[in-house]
């Protein structure tokens, strides 16, 4: 979703986020789903769920549709997508928070926190902070859901990877110089690491059960039990 860096929070203009975004991350709404049916494996009927980098809302539209006593906050560095979030969610009772992950100072409070595709435009020392962060505004047995752009564990294999993706791009649209700028960003503007150092990662910051939930082209989920 939005990222969650202080220096991008204009990377995207925000009012054509939704509808290019699928045309960028292959399975984009897959992610959603993985997260919502995670969530409602759960059994907690009411969840208190906290999305960071939440973009303009879409999941938390698609998991009250399942999850229809679901209690949202919402939080994200960009008041521009906060508030067209609020004008697709204007009869739903959400709190909003105008915070990165990394800004957030929340102990204890969420059965779920979520941070999708939000992540990987901090630094590997940023982004350990935001997944403690994250961590810590879970209750205990909470469950912290991810999904970001990830680095294959060889060169010879992200390779493969991008030429995938680049496949990908230019069937849905974009032109080359807009595939030459997605190339162009990779490891200056966003910082994907491999699988192996999404889990090490979520070791560290102290959940009990580490896991992969779902992964494809140069995307990644997983999920971490407090």
């Amino acid at each position: 979703m939005s990222n969650t860096g202080k220096d991008n929070k204009s990377a995207y203009n925000s009012n054509i986020y939704d509808e290019h975004i699928v045309n960028v991350l292959p399975y984009y709404t897959e992610y959603h789903g993985q997260a919502i049916d995670l969530v409602r494996t759960l059994g907690i009927k009411a969840p208190k769920w906290l999305d960071t980098g939440a973009g303009t809302g879409t999941l938390a539209i698609r998991a009250l549709e399942v999850l229809p006593d679901a209690k949202f906050t919402l939080a994200d560095p960009s008041e521009k997508m906060l508030d067209i979030a609020k004008q697709k969610l204007a009869d739903k009772d959400i709190e909003y928070l105008a915070l990165a992950s990394g800004e957030l100072d929340i102990k204890g409070e969420y059965d779920v926190v979520s941070a999708i595709q939000s992540h990987h435009y901090y630094s590997i020392e940023e982004r350990e902070e935001a997944v403690k962060r994250c961590y810590d505004a879970l209750k205990e047995s909470g469950v912290f859901i991810t999904f970001e752009n990830i680095r294959m564990s060889t060169e010879e294999s992200d390779d493969i990877a991008l030429n995938r993706w680049k496949i990908f791009l230019k069937e849905h649209g974009n032109s080359d110089e807009d595939i030459q700028m997605q190339m162009d960003r990779r490891g200056v503007e966003t910082h994907p690491i491999t699988i192996e150092q999404h889990l090490e990662m979520l070791k560290k910051a102290g959940f009990k059960s580490v896991n992969l939930l779902w992964a494809s082209y140069l995307q990644a989920g997983f999920w971490a039990v407090k």
